[in-house]
């Protein structure tokens, strides 16, 4: 079994906890760690952006000159592509960009990358994040006090903590999220990733189904 330390806000060790293997102790897999991702950022992508083909540009409707007898170009619409105010050809159209992944493989890649993050000392568990002030410099002095860098997830059990909430989301670079919320793409892109004690027991109770 994994075995964390955890703290309380003050920096200082209160208790061990054992982890279970199977979620903090998985097998480096960094193709499934990319596929995740790739799969985290499709789904992301908003894809509003749209053009207007000369079906829908407006106006166009009276042909510019007969087709016979002046010289000129046989055109049918003046908002035919290759004249100026015409429509777009194969321009980007509105479209969803998310694409099925299956469950076994998003839980996967997590397991990979929280086992990561401990085996590189990147993860840490305190006691609980409850504190007396909502005050920004407060919540970022019991960060500085832990001791664990500024780049920080924060994984906290409790979504009725107002504190916590209200003073960490002005500090730049650290995320709140609940155990819920928890993806990969945070994960990975935070140095650091910070639990409740509680947090990381619900956690692992659902990444073991």
């Amino acid at each position: 079994m994994a075995v964390v330390a955890v703290k309380n806000l003050k920096g200082e060790p209160v208790a061990d906890l054992e982890l279970a293997d199977e979620i903090f102790a998985a097998p480096a897999n960094e193709p499934l760690l990319w596929e995740a991702v790739r799969h985290y950022r499709a789904a992301q992508r908003q894809g509003t952006v749209s053009t207007k083909t000369r079906g829908v540009v407006s106006g166009g409707g009276k042909k510019p000159w007969r087709q016979k007898g002046t010289g000129r170009a046989r055109v049918g619409s003046s908002r035919n592509p290759i004249w100026v105010h015409g429509g777009t050809v194969f321009g980007p159209l509105p479209r969803d960009y998310d694409y099925a992944f299956p469950r076994k493989k998003r839980r996967g890649a997590l397991r990979t990358a929280l086992s990561a993050k401990l085996k590189d000392h990147k993860m840490a568990v305190v006691e609980d994040f409850r504190l007396d002030s909502f005050k920004t410099q407060d919540v970022r002095k019991v960060l500085d006090g832990l001791g664990l860098g500024s780049r920080l997830l924060i994984v906290n059990h409790d979504r009725d903590n107002v504190n916590l909430l209200r003073g960490a989301r002005n500090l730049p670079n650290v995320t709140l999220v609940d155990n819920a919320s928890l993806n990969l793409y945070d994960v990975l892109r935070h140095d650091v990733v910070v639990f409740t004690r509680d947090a990381v027991l619900q956690l692992q109770e659902a990444l073991k189904k």
